[in-house]
Parts: structure tokens; sequence; C-alpha cells
């Protein structure tokens, strides 16, 4: 699968090469200059079943919204990676630290990037729970752009007649 360049009224579901049985199936279509699109495309040795195009439309989405929860995010211009185990950490230490009326602050967790860390130390309960909501209200917007994509699929646009 891949990202390419077309027209803009590109066929979503489209028979490539007859002799060969291949087929293409496309979404994700963003308008570009001139009349031209770019779109995510995938190729098939076959007509591909309903499912076969779900399921592959389903997943890239999916992709997506893992890669923009993990790496969208930045606090204070800060890059932060939210990976699971990152999310969990958080989680505890603001957890703790709100069980305790900040008596387990400060705090400090590594941000930015593997090339150039950054660490910031939280000294407030306030502070902390800015960061928290911030990423939370982060991975869950995302979630619900996701479901949105997701929610917009029909896959009556790709019945060839």
């Amino acid at each position: 699968m891949k990202r390419v360049e077309g027209s803009a009224g590109i066929k979503l579901l489209e028979c490539t090469n007859p002799v060969k049985g291949k087929w293409r199936i496309r979404w994700d279509v963003q308008p570009g200059e001139h009349r031209n699109a770019s779109y995510m495309e995938e190729e098939f040795g076959h007509k591909p079943e309903d499912e076969e195009i779900r399921s592959t439309v389903m997943a890239w989405y999916n992709k997506q919204t893992d890669t923009a929860i993990l790496s969208g995010f930045s606090y204070r211009d800060i890059p932060v990676w939210l990976s699971s185990e990152n999310q969990f950490n958080y989680k505890s230490a603001y957890d703790l630290a709100v069980q305790t009326g900040g008596g387990t602050l400060p705090v400090t967790f590594k941000f930015g990037t593997d090339t150039e860390p950054r660490y910031h130390t939280f000294e407030t309960l306030e502070e902390l729970t800015d960061f928290y909501t911030k990423a939370m209200k982060h991975i869950q917007n995302t979630l619900a752009d996701g479901w949105k994509k997701k929610d917009a699929f029909d896959l009556k646009e790709y019945q060839v007649e």
C-alpha cells in the first residue's frame, strides 16, 4: 500500500490489468491542485471481496490513529511519546500524586526524542494535572477523529457495475 498522485475522479475500485487479474482499491482521497488528488492505493491479484476492501482500509485507519496517538502530542512545544507504557507511567504518577495531595512530587519524565531528549520535572499537582489532562484529551480527540473517518467509509462506493 502506498500514497500515489492521480486524477481527482479516480475510481475507488478498478481493474487495472484484466489479463493478469490486477485490481486496485483506493481510499483517503485528498484533493490537490489542477484536478489532481493524492490517495492511498493497494493492489490485489484478484478482484477483492468486500471484506478484503473493508479490512484493508480499516487497518490503515487504525494504523494512522495509533501513529497520531504515539507521536502527535506535544507539551509546551516538546514532543511527548505516548506509548502504552508511557501512558501507564503518566497515569500512575498522576494518580499517586492526586491520592497523596502532591506528596509524591516532584516527578520527572523524559520527553523529546531519542536524539534530543528533554527532561521535564513537575513540581506541582496543578502542573501535572495540566499535562495529564492535555495528554488524555489528545488521545480522546485522536480516537474520535479515527472513528469518524472509519464511520464515513462506505463499501457501496466500491461496487463495480
